[in-house]
């Protein structure tokens, strides 16, 4: 039987009977299992080597979410991105990204790709088809994201699956900021599936853990990778990533339509100088999302008149958000990337990706919509 989506949240990769007839799959808090003799490395459990109960259930149920053939989690969103990146990167070879990503990955990217000899290269992904300009002969892999961090822009993403697909070049994207509920990369032919399972996945800001979700051959290959560099996810944290996916549906709907509430009155407001969230038909990228997207994600940033000292009041003076970095939970966040996220990067680069001192990012959660709306108001009209 062909199930929906929020059943297979619910059902998808539990073990079939329970273990012991219970209904939630027991932590298997282990590091070793007994052994009986079998000749393959494969058939060691061990919990570096990411084959627990724990895992296998967890893992079952995220290649079923995004229709993979199979998936594997990581002790947290970088570990994923940095597996599979170097599952299918060596020496030599070209690795082609947006100029607007996580400031986590363009941590990675500037300090450790260098060193090993990997290049990359970044194209505009304000201008159609830049990664046109700018792919390389040695170019392997292109990695993207769902929405951008921090700007909220969504690229034609089908068109830059027929293009890596026309050259053979394999296409990662982190698919964090919209989630399965929103949208399933690998259904357009995007190779591979990253996320942060801190933020969305999990939902309740209690854990650190990554996810990758491919076909089996590159799986294989990134556990291998995952298994020698050893970021594997505790039995414990897979526990948690497990209860709290179960109610993904029914938290994204819930933020998407918040969110999108939300923005629609900051675009109103005359304090407010712009609104980035890919849901607002005034949003540059809003034609796109509409067809690729279900739901435009809990994720907006804006601008105030006041610019930098602008965002400084208003952050005093909001209530309900609570100002911390990271996002996807079901309390509200707010933070300026500058100071946050992209911290890392020099104010020239942050100017030229258009990441201003003054930007707030929002990560809004399930407070009651009305409530949040009114409590940004009061803040705006303090200021």
């Amino acid at each position: 039987m062909n199930t929906q989506l929020e059943t297979n949240l619910i059902h998808a990769g539990e073990p079939k009977p329970g273990i012991m007839g219970a209904v939630n799959v027991p932590i298997f808090q282990s590091a070793m299992y007994e052994f009986s003799g079998e000749s393959k490395d494969e058939f060691v459990r061990y919990i570096r080597y990411n084959n627990t109960p724990n895992h296998k259930a967890i893992e079952a149920k995220l290649a079923v979410l995004e229709n993979g053939e199979d998936a594997l989690v990581a002790a947290s969103g970088m570990a994923a991105i940095s597996t599979a990146l170097l599952s299918v990167l060596s020496k030599g070879d070209h690795l082609l990204v947006q100029d607007r990503l996580y400031g986590g990955t363009l941590s990675l990217l500037n300090m450790q790709f260098e060193r090993m000899g990997i290049q990359f290269g970044a194209f505009d992904s304000q201008l159609n088809d830049d990664w046109e300009n700018n792919v390389q002969p040695n170019t392997r892999a292109i990695l993207v994201e769902s929405i951008g961090n921090p700007l909220m822009d969504v690229l034609d993403l089908k068109r830059l699956v027929a293009f890596a697909k026309s050259k053979q070049i394999i296409t990662l994207i982190d698919n964090t900021f919209a989630s399965p509920i929103n949208f399933r990369p690998l259904e357009i032919g995007i190779d591979v599936s990253l996320h942060s399972c801190t933020k969305y996945i999990n939902g309740h800001s209690d854990i650190v853990a990554g996810a990758i979700i491919s076909n089996m051959e590159l799986i294989s290959a990134m556990r291998q990778t995952l298994i020698n560099f050893g970021g594997t996810l505790d039995p414990h944290a897979c526990y948690l990533l497990h209860r709290g996916m179960k109610t993904l549906a029914v938290r994204m709907r819930h933020q998407n339509e918040s969110a999108g509430k939300l923005a629609a009155f900051l675009s109103t407001h005359p304090a407010v100088r712009i609104v980035n969230y890919p849901g607002l038909p005034s949003h540059p990228s809003f034609n796109v999302a509409s067809k690729l997207f279900d739901g435009y994600s809990g994720m907006l940033s804006f601008e105030l008149h006041g610019g930098e000292t602008a965002a400084k009041a208003f952050m005093q003076h909001v209530n309900i958000p609570i100002i911390a970095p990271s996002l996807g939970g079901v309390e509200s966040l707010v933070t300026r990337p500058a100071l946050t996220s992209h911290s890392r990067l020099s104010a020239e680069a942050r100017e030229r990706l258009g990441i201003t001192a003054g930007l707030v990012r929002v990560s809004v959660g399930l407070e009651n919509s009305d409530d949040l709306i009114h409590d940004f108001e009061n803040a705006l009209g303090k200021m």
